[in-house]
């Protein structure tokens, strides 16, 4: 499935997310995209997305590379989901994988858009601590 447009946009986002080139980033969300940003906290929209973005590369002194171990895609019509073993790593943190969705919707020009980017998977079903 690496080869599916859905699993080169996820590539290409975390290559935006690792350069820390957000305007870029931006252009892999819908305009009504949600991110998870930790569970129990969303940003709604490109520019709560792009300002959580940049909290998140300061929060992490501009050290976060994200990777995808594996992703698998679901397409049907105009939707697709995105299952990925995804691997965080900073220069203060061990490194984390996260079984994380991604929602992705194609747009009437052929393009797609995610418009929920979940890192945390089912693990939001888990009781908050």
């Amino acid at each position: 499935m690496q080869d599916h447009p859905v699993a080169q946009l996820i590539a290409a986002a975390d290559a935006a997310i690792n350069a820390q080139d957000f305007d870029r980033l931006m252009d892999f969300y819908a305009d009504d995209a949600v991110l998870v940003i930790r569970p129990g906290l969303n940003a709604c929209g490109k520019e709560q997305i792009r300002q959580a973005f940049i909290a998140i590369a300061a929060h992490f002194n501009h050290s976060l590379q994200v990777s995808q171990d594996a992703v698998h895609i679901l397409h049907s019509g105009a939707s697709a989901l995105a299952l990925a073993k995804t691997r965080l790593k900073t220069d203060e943190l061990n490194e984390i994988t996260r079984d994380a969705t991604y929602v992705f919707a194609q747009d009437t020009d052929g393009a797609w858009r995610c418009t929920i980017d979940n890192s945390y998977g089912h693990q939001l079903l888990e009781p908050q601590q």
